[in-house]
């Protein structure tokens, strides 16, 4: 990665699993002293303009990660160029934004948890149609591939 990084989390609605992703990097980055910039899109546009489901909301506040402020957004042909990379939530997310991507671009999408060296599971799960501790998981896997992606950036972090 580049000097300056900048990561694209990306779901399909970015509701749900991405603006999740989105802020506990953005918490554990700042208290690991890194200065990477952040932001989540989707591969669709069903919930443009709208702010992260309310169960994302209450698991990751339980959690002390504050989403609220985000608002959907689908992925726009500048982020290709503006991040380095593109870590989609599963590989339903991998062949949309494949499809989307320029040539260029394609170097720079990796899968999120694998890139980040978990690697169980393979996809984050989507808990959009299941229930409250699905939602409390992708917080938990988060947290775990946020962690990994800073043992990646050579910088290792504990937090509590």
């Amino acid at each position: 990665m580049s000097k300056k990084t900048s990561v694209l989390f990306v779901c399909m609605g970015n509701i749900c699993r991405s603006p999740v992703v989105e802020a506990v990097a953005r918490a554990r980055f700042a208290r690991a002293g890194l200065a990477i910039e952040v932001d989540s899109a989707g591969t669709e546009d069903y919930h443009i303009g709208a702010p992260p489901d309310r169960r994302s909301l209450t698991s990751a506040l339980a959690r002390g990660y504050d989403a609220s402020a985000h608002r959907a957004r689908q992925v726009e042909a500048e982020d290709f160029a503006r991040f380095d990379k593109l870590l989609v939530m599963d590989r339903t997310n991998l062949r949309a934004l494949t499809r989307m991507a320029p040539g260029e671009g394609h170097d720079r999408i990796a899968m999120f948890l694998p890139w980040a060296g978990v690697a169980e599971p393979h996809d984050l799960p989507d808990p959009y149609y299941g229930q409250a501790l699905d939602f409390d998981n992708v917080v938990t896997f988060a947290e775990r591939g946020v962690d990994g992606l800073i043992e990646r950036l050579g910088r290792p972090i504990k937090i509590r």
